[in-house]
């Protein structure tokens, strides 16, 4: 009798998992189970359907369950949740929602991949169906399916999270009156106050309302509540992140850690054995950090997916960690960020320079030249850079790639600054925008060297075998 993998989960990890277990073992019997109606899509493609740029929600879909099926014989139940787990008998209890029934099934393998959901606020009122989160194809038909039947002339983000944000922008486009209200002193979280306010500017140009330090105590019809009191809303659309849906796992006896996801090693194992996970409801190691941490973003679950799938199937595959890359638009902003946040490398121990310099998508003597800004962070003692963020407008976001290289091989300011980069007017000035912050930070590292060493005693950084330019 061949063994069976069963993979909870049918969108990014999940299918990823399964896709790569198939490719060890053709043997193996693999079912994957997903209790929404579609799997294998690209939820981060929500936002741009909503704005009207994507025409159906089945145009984010990679791969059908009848492809899967077909192609890579793997048994896809869509409609089918698990309500439990049962590691020592090693079954799942499944309520299979098409035929109001409930089934078991074994397992030899396992692979958790529920993904996550996004935060709802414990507050009076939550529960409309005016007040809706965004995470999965399933969310996003329901929210279309609201706001097409509504007037949706005024809405509410509540958070200033990266889809809320993204979301914002969307209604936007609908010609509705947007706000997006804040109990934080700034948007987007995962960057420096001063890279933020960027973004809120750029909000601000295109009358999206931002309401920062607001704390919403309440939801009604009609109505946001918050202490300063209401925000007329015909749709209320939460942004604050996501948690983990790891309550399945916590329940059956694996191992939970920061932000309750699962605790997993370098190749996805859980703590109990045969049994993965991989996505938005486990953990990650920073690579900078060395700490553990939650990043739910769909480039993690692919990679943590195919680790978990190659070791289900028998082979062996390790994820080294996460640098929490992302990028993004809203509205005229491009957004992207790597590393650590000056604020989040100060909090893990380490002393930094942090520089933040202007410059262009072009040369500077090009009409379509567009402005923006770079903040590099950096070790002070030895350059090591650790961080960095971008804000600009068209060809900005993608240059976070290359500090995001960097950073991963652990180079140094000055290092960067001696990369062969390419050159040409209409992509960027002479001097790189990130060769010119990381220029900067290797000056200010430099500077703080001097000042705390006499020529005689003054070592060389790790890498710093040339003078800077």
């Amino acid at each position: 009798m061949s063994e069976r993998l069963v993979v909870i989960g049918g969108d990014a990890a999940g299918m990823s998992a399964a896709s790569q277990a198939r490719r060890q073992r053709r043997d193996l019997e693999i079912v994957a189970l997903e209790k929404g109606e579609w799997v294998s899509y690209s939820a981060c493609g929500i936002p741009y359907h909503v704005a009207g740029d994507v025409d159906s929600l089945d145009d984010l879909v990679v791969r059908t369950p009848q492809e899967l099926r077909d192609r890579l014989l793997i048994d896809v139940r869509t409609g089918h949740e698990v309500t439990a787990l049962d590691l020592d008998a090693r079954r799942v209890e499944v309520r299979d929602h098409r035929h109001g029934r409930s089934i078991r099934l074994g397992f030899d393998h396992l692979v958790v991949a529920t993904g996550a959901r996004p935060r709802r606020p414990d507050l009076p009122g939550s529960d409309l169906e005016c007040v809706q989160g965004v995470q999965t194809l399933d969310d996003a038909r329901r929210l279309l399916e609201f706001a097409r039947g509504s007037r949706c002339e005024k809405v509410v983000v509540v958070g200033g999270g990266y889809v809320g944000l993204e979301m914002a922008e969307a209604f936007l486009r609908w010609g509705a009156r947007v706000t997006v209200v804040c109990d934080a002193p700034q948007v987007m979280p995962t960057l420096d106050p001063d890279m933020a306010s960027l973004v809120e500017r750029a909000m601000g140009a295109l009358d999206i309302e931002v309401r920062l330090g607001t704390r919403v105590v309440g939801f009604e019809e009609g109505a946001v509540q918050t202490e300063e009191g209401p925000i007329p809303a015909d749709l209320v659309v939460l942004g604050m992140g996501v948690a983990p849906n790891s309550e399945l796992a916590a329940e059956a006896g694996l191992e939970v850690g920061v932000g309750s996801a699962i605790r997993v090693d370098r190749r996805q194992r859980s703590s109990v054995d045969g049994v993965w996970a991989a996505g938005d409801c486990c953990e990650s190691r920073h690579l900078v950090s060395g700490e553990r941490v939650h990043v739910a973003l769909g480039t993690v679950a692919n990679r943590q997916g195919r680790v978990a799938g190659v070791n289900a199937g028998g082979g062996y595959a390790t994820f080294p960690g996460v640098l929490g890359t992302a990028v993004t638009k809203v509205c005229d902003a491009e957004v992207g960020r790597t590393g650590l946040s000056e604020r989040e490398a100060a909090a893990a121990g380490f002393d930094v320079v942090a520089p933040r310099i202007k410059s262009s998508s072009q040369a500077g003597y090009l009409p379509g030249a567009k402005p923006l800004v770079v903040k590099v962070v950096a070790e002070r003692g030895t350059g090591r850079l650790l961080g960095g963020q971008i804000v600009g407008r068209e060809g900005a976001a993608k240059r976070i790639d290359v500090l995001a290289v960097a950073i991963g091989q652990g180079m140094t300011a000055d290092q960067l600054v001696d990369t062969d980069l390419s050159y040409a007017p209409p992509f960027g000035p002479l001097w790189d925008p990130l060769a010119a912050a990381a220029r900067r930070a290797d000056h200010m590292v430099d500077e703080a060297d001097a000042a705390v060493h006499t020529p005689e005693t003054r070592t060389a950084r790790p890498g710093n075998t040339s003078p800077s330019s």
